[in-house]
């Protein structure tokens, strides 16, 4: 029997298979001519920025036939978008697709070796998110900069006024933070214990206004001791004053 299957297939040259993609395809046209064919896409959960994007990824037109769209090949192409966390594709009859998106929302722009990008909040590169147009987001720079820059930003996120004056952090060895300020000053953070340090910096700001001082570096990575730098002062150029006790 198995050799009888070959030779029929070999004497018909898989004519059966063509005949029944024939048949799929005669029923695919004979639907469409009855008003099933494609009218409208709407993407649903991307911002407008996102959607031309996620449109152009579907790569699907008006007037084609709508039962002939593979949905699956459809969510494959619409999830390689960088903005598309998840989607969710619906046909609804007779003429509408529908692609439900959770989309990735950018967090920070990240500079490292050379080039500048667009993460989201797992560290994830958004290709097609110009960080150009991101001008308002924090800058994060170095490596392993993307992955790590969650818990700090959170932190962050919750102190307003201290944010508004960060103009970049910069990850140092892959293992801890430097903020740097507007106005030059170097803020230097441990490598555990971020936000106890960023405690201590605003019981600072609170009591000495310390950020006002016109200093060039705030070092914290000491828990028992607060280092801190003058400006332009020679007698500390090569090296942090050093203080213990209470802050």
């Amino acid at each position: 029997m198995m050799v009888l299957g070959v030779c029929v297939s070999l004497s018909t040259g898989h004519r059966g298979q063509r005949l029944v993609e024939a048949m799929v395809l005669g029923a695919t046209n004979a639907t469409a001519d009855a008003g099933f064919r494609l009218k409208a896409v709407h993407v649903q959960g991307a911002t407008s920025m996102a959607q031309p994007d996620i449109l152009r990824a579907a790569n699907v037109h008006s007037g084609q036939p709508i039962l002939g769209v593979d949905l699956q090949a459809l969510r494959n192409r619409v999830q390689s978008v960088g903005w598309v966390q998840e989607v969710r594709v619906v046909r609804l009859l007779p003429d509408t697709l529908v692609l439900a998106v959770k989309q990735r929302r950018p967090v920070a722009v990240w500079q490292h070796a050379g080039r500048t990008m667009t993460i989201d909040d797992a560290g994830r590169v958004i290709q097609e998110a110009d960080p150009a147009r991101f001008p308002t987001l924090p800058l994060i720079v170095g490596a392993g900069a993307d992955q790590a820059a969650s818990p700090i930003l959170n932190a962050l996120s919750q102190r307003p006024p201290l944010m508004s004056q960060i103009e970049a952090l910069v990850r140092v060895d892959e293992r801890r933070w430097d903020l740097r300020l507007k106005d030059g000053t170097l803020v230097q953070l441990p490598a555990t214990g971020e936000d106890s340090a960023l405690i201590r910096l605003d019981r600072l700001e609170q009591s000495q206004r310390i950020l006002d001082l016109g200093l060039a570096r705030i070092d914290l990575r000491d828990p028992e001791f607060l280092a801190v730098r003058p400006r332009g002062d020679p007698a500390t150029s090569n090296a942090p004053a050093a203080e213990k006790g209470p802050e």
